[in-house]
Order: C-alpha cells, then structure tokens, then sequence
C-alpha cells in the first residue's frame, strides 16, 4: 500500500478509500446494500492489504451504514490506526433541524455519528454539499468548534462550485477557525468538469482531493449497456451519465483488454495518475472490487495511454451538485 498527506495537512492516508456507501440497512431505497457481515469481511480485507482510509456518511442507509462500519472496524483495528471520515449536511429526520448545516444541526449530527460509529472522535468530518440556507460563518464556526471540543481531528467538504468553496475557506482564514483540508467532489474519466476550476483551485491552495465514484457509479467497468442491480435502482446515479460517455468507456474496455487487466484498474490507474488526485473512494460490493482497486496502484499507463483514455470526454453540464 502506498501512503501520502492529506493536501498540505499532516494527515497521512492510503491512496485507496474505502467507501462505506456500499453496506447499511438500505431497505427499499438501495436494495443493493449488502449486510454487515460483508461489512466485516471488506473492512477486515481492507485492512490487511494496508487500507487506512476508510469513508462514510450520516444518510448513508439511515445511519446503519456508520453502525456496520464502527463495529467491523473496532473488532480488527485499533483506533489510532485508522482514519476515519464521515458528513453531515443531507436529512436525517423531518422538520426544520433534521438537515443543512446550521450550528444546531451540525452539533446534534456530530454527537448521532459518534454514537453510531462506536468512537470518541472522527478524523475527518465533511460537508457533504453546500448550504446555500445557513451563513458561512455559521457553518465555519461551529465545524470549528466541533474541532475544538476534540470530536473531529481534521474538517473537510464535498461537492459545491469552487467559489462556494473559496468563500467558505476566506471565512475560516478570515476568524481563525480550522480550515477544510479536503475536497470529496465528482471526478472520473467521463465527468472532468472539476478540472476547469475546483482541481485547480484544491492544487493551488493545498488541499487534498478524495474523488467519489472513481468508476462513475461501475459505468466504467462494463459495457455500455449492461445493467446492474444497482444501476436499476439507483435513480441518482441516472442522473449522472449520458450515452456521449460510451466513446470512453469503450476506450477503457480496449486498454484494459490489451494490457489483460480489468477495466477498473484502467479507470483507477488513470485517476491515480492525476496530479491532484489524493486517494479515490473505491465502493465495494463484491470481494473483487477490492482487489481491482488495490491492484489499480500497480498499474502504470503509459503517457499515450492517459491521452487516448481521455481524447473522447464529452462536457458535461454541473452533476452531483447544484
């Protein structure tokens, strides 16, 4: 396993994540989830190849998911050992409190994750998009102070437009409060509208970059047309992709063929590649996936490679975000 800083902080991560997404109680809404048990078995495996990262969120299945992730993880790590992320911003409950980013549903949701997650503190607690509803400084001072009162070492944000994030930063540097050392935002080989201004930006500024759905939601690592359980059901991931993406997943397809590796390898290797790229968030369903991601740090692209892979992007409008 290869290791390296979070951004300029002094955290130090694993250039794979595991994200946590993949297992909860999903009822209805993601019937793809898979039981604690696979929980167990992943974090377990994760942990032996030297995985350190590992990344959830309060909505996630209704919490369960930051339940399946606490206990397996505590059964075969210690503590200190391991970075662990989770975010607040989405619903968790009716009424005006049970979402956004206001003081007082920032330091209820700290306390619920805490709970759920069996620990005393997380290591990198994250916005998980932007509250246009709640001033900045709200926002910035109380993620500062749950720094403060020790129950999150590190803060950092996910998707939003980059001067929303740069607006967010000033406030921070502005009051001296804890800055965001991270930046979780849509990235992979057929959505780059984050290298217009947001990769830049996170480059320039210091911060590090933790993609999520590295494979664009698996479309990455199958042909076109093929359909999943989850890509049936996953009516955000729809959202996401259009048929101009086909060019380049095809491309992916034709690497991986003719250096006889898996497509996700190809889609991972090409990521990794990306100087502003820290550690990709890697969610897993099948024991495979893990093995794929892990073997993703092994394979070099050569330079003509990673120009073909992305000759054919098409531009996109803004998705994952408003």
């Amino acid at each position: 396993m290869e290791y390296t800083r979070l951004g300029d902080s002094g955290l130090q991560v694993s250039r794979i994540t595991v994200g946590c997404m993949s297992w909860g109680d999903g009822g209805q809404t993601r019937p793809w989830s898979k039981d604690e048990a696979f929980a167990e078995q992943t974090i377990r495996a994760a942990l032996e190849a030297g995985v350190t990262f590992f990344d959830t969120a309060n909505v996630y299945s209704a919490g369960t998911s930051e339940e399946y992730t606490g206990r397996s993880l505590w059964k075969h790590a210690d503590r200190a050992d391991v970075v662990l992320a989770t975010k607040v911003f989405s619903r968790m409950r009716p009424g005006p409190y049970g979402a956004g980013l206001s003081r007082k549903a920032i330091l209820h949701e700290i306390d619920a994750s805490l709970t759920r997650l069996g620990t005393d503190y997380v290591d990198l607690y994250q916005i998980h998009r932007f509250d246009p509803d709640t001033p900045v400084e709200e926002t910035m001072e109380a993620l500062h102070d749950v720094v403060r009162a020790g129950k999150a070492r590190y803060l950092g944000a996910s998707s939003m437009f980059a001067w929303q994030f740069a607006k967010m930063q000033h406030a921070a540097q502005r009051h001296g409060w804890t800055p965001f050392v991270s930046m979780q935002n849509h990235y992979n080989l057929v959505y780059r509208e984050e290298e217009r201004e947001m990769l830049p930006l996170c480059q320039d500024q210091g911060v590090g970059v933790i993609p999520w759905s590295p494979l664009a939601r698996g479309r990455l690592t199958r042909p076109w047309d093929t359909e999943t359980a989850r890509s049936e059901s996953d009516g955000f991931g729809q959202t996401l992709y259009r048929d101009e993406d086909r060019m380049v997943v095809e491309k992916v397809l034709a690497v991986a063929e003719r250096r006889d590796v898996s497509p996700a390898q190809v889609a991972l290797a090409w990521l990794l590649a990306q100087p502003a790229v820290t550690s990709p968030i890697v969610g897993i369903t099948r024991p495979e996936h893990l093995d794929d991601a892990l073997a993703a740090l092994e394979l070099e692209l050569t330079p003509d490679e990673v120009l073909d892979l992305g000759a054919d992007y098409v531009p996109h409008a803004v998705a994952g975000h408003r």
